[in-house]
């Protein structure tokens, strides 16, 4: 009787370890899991504040291409007036 009962506490306790473990390496990877996604969010805030301002400056340098562009185009116009 001895032998049973030490048995079936063995298989309940080493169960339960077997579930505690496993819970416990659940939370551990939900909370790694979350971290990285945070982190992540944090990269891509970043990054996507790079192409805004990356963008802000194409725009600026098109800009600046075009008002050269017609500057230089009515400089020429004025020496084909002059001469």
């Amino acid at each position: 009787m001895q032998t049973d009962l030490g048995l079936v506490i063995a298989i309940v306790g080493s169960s339960v370890a077997i579930v505690g473990v496993v819970v416990g390496m659940f939370l551990w990877v939900r909370g790694e899991a979350s971290n990285d996604r945070r982190q992540m969010q944090d990269i891509q805030r970043d990054d996507r504040k790079d192409l805004l301002q990356i963008s802000r400056n194409i725009e600026n340098a098109i800009q600046a291409i075009q008002n050269e562009m017609k500057e230089f185009h009515y400089q020429l116009l004025e020496i084909k007036k002059t001469h």
